[in-house]
């Protein structure tokens, strides 16, 4: 399966993707975690089968020092002992936020409660604003096909900084 537009490569696409990024400097430079950022943005990814973000969130882990355990375990944080009780919290607003169509119901009030009890106001703006993002991101990708297992760690660092 080959890409089948190279968004940034096209002139309004390019200057989309520039504003799309600036949006997400917002998140990115909130106090939400990073790990909580790239744990929250690889299962999105996964639900949503975009190799790019997959790609990339997982590479970015592994990168910070997360384990391969944790990062393996990602796709089954319900049944795993390895994330806390804050990423566990991020995790379910990212699946139940990304699941909008299956659930039917939305973000749970148990969920909300949950992050409530974790976050404070300003990460959970960022907490929303991520599984927005997140899910935008990824369908960009699905979209035109924007294939996984190219990216290295850091390697847009100058556009983000």
């Amino acid at each position: 399966m080959e890409s089948r537009f190279n968004l940034a490569g096209n002139a309004l696409g390019s200057k989309f993707a520039k504003r799309f990024g600036n949006a997400s400097m917002v998140v990115l430079q909130s106090t939400l975690p990073k790990t909580t950022q790239d744990l929250m943005m690889l299962r999105v990814s996964q639900i949503n089968g975009c190799g790019w973000c997959t790609d990339v969130h997982s590479k970015d882990l592994a990168h910070a020092g997360q384990s391969s355990t944790r990062i393996n375990l990602v796709a089954a944080w319900r049944e795993s002992t390895v994330f806390t009780e804050p990423e566990r919290a991020a995790l379910a607003l990212a699946e139940e936020g990304t699941r909008l169509a299956d659930a039917g119901r939305g973000v749970s009030d148990e969920t909300w409660a949950d992050v409530r009890k974790h976050y404070d106001d300003d990460q959970i703006a960022a907490l929303v604003a991520l599984v927005a993002q997140i899910n935008a991101a990824n369908r960009l990708g699905v979209i035109v096909r924007q294939q996984g297992g190219s990216y290295e760690p850091g390697m847009f660092a100058e556009v983000t900084e």
